[in-house]
């Protein structure tokens, strides 16, 4: 594929292309812009046997591992967002019900330190903040090496290293891209780029598409560049339950609603058969929520100040 060229396609086209069974996928976005709408549509191609590497294993993981699509999970945080527990990856990690659970546990700072060096094709990354956790205990991959320089006591000095993570794919919201994939995000951001620049393929989700010249009159909001991304999927509201700063905001009702729907497995299969396999794509879940719903989520303006960037006369 041309890196430069349009790259704009949907959702079920970019998940058959870059989602394949066996893979590694990246879904990022922390809190902010999560990816739900692209983990829905990997439930209902049916994807098996995926390794999910996910800063915030939240809503969207739990629903992913209902529905089969998981054998292993690399995450550094598992809940629901503060609202509560996530049933299904309980079920699996403390009981193997219906099956087990591969889990790496990484720190947040880990996680981020596992992309820096798989973005930047290093062997591992060094970090101090492993010091007297328990973390290097329970996974291996956290190790220690000897740095080749002396300590501040001038003696030899033990450092905890994590290795890199190369996705097959990540996947990533966004508020808005040009044609090319030249991505924009503002508000809260996370490991977006990182992650991108990790991986094998990756697909940029945005709430709109936006011309070339609007991408170019504020340049400093490109978090990820074109040549970094494979395809860009115009999904709107496709973050919920998640919220994207500036379109709408986040669906607390539902966060505290979902620990008791995932606490029964029963009742989390007959969500998914009415919301994700029951839905042919995000759209018809957007509409079957309804515009009254909508309204409820809806956010009012608080505008930037503009910038001038100067051009030369």
């Amino acid at each position: 594929m041309d890196r430069t060229a349009g790259k704009v396609m949907s959702m079920r086209e970019a998940v058959a292309a870059f989602v394949h069974d066996g893979d590694t996928v990246s879904l990022e976005g922390f809190t902010h812009l999560v990816p739900t709408a692209a983990g829905h549509e990997i439930i209902r191609q049916g994807r098996r046997d995926l390794t999910v590497v996910r800063m915030t294993a939240d809503i969207v993981v739990d629903q992913m591992l209902a529905a089969g699509c998981v054998t292993r999970l690399v995450s550094s945080f598992v809940g629901n967002s503060s609202a509560g527990s996530l049933g299904e990856l309980r079920r699996r990690i403390e009981h193997a019900d219906p099956e087990p659970l591969a889990f790496e546990e990484y720190s947040h700072y880990g996680m981020v330190c596992r992309y820096l060096a798989g973005a930047q094709r290093l062997p591992f990354y060094p970090l101090r903040s492993y010091a007297g956790s328990d973390l290097p205990a329970v996974n291996p991959g956290i190790r220690q090496v000897v740095s080749p320089y002396p300590a501040a006591d001038g003696g030899t000095e033990r450092i905890h290293v994590v290795p890199p993570v190369n996705p097959d794919v990540t996947i990533v919201h966004a508020q808005r891209a040009d044609r090319r994939g030249n991505t924009q995000i503002w508000g809260l951001t996370g490991v977006q780029a990182e992650a991108v620049y990790a991986a094998g393929k990756a697909v940029v989700v945005v709430e709109e598409l936006v011309a070339d010249e609007v991408v170019r009159s504020d340049p400093n909001r490109t978090l990820i560049p074109a040549h970094a991304v494979d395809a860009v999927v115009v999904c709107p509201r496709g973050a919920h339950p998640s919220f994207a700063q500036g379109y709408y905001d986040r669906d607390n009702a539902f966060y505290r609603s979902w620990s008791a729907i995932s606490k029964d497995p029963a009742r989390l299969r007959a969500w998914l058969a009415e919301w994700v396999y029951g839905t042919a794509d995000h759209a018809e879940y957007v509409a079957r929520l309804g515009e009254g719903f909508w309204a409820g989520l809806a956010v009012g303006e608080a505008l930037s100040e503009p910038v001038n960037y100067g051009r030369r006369l």
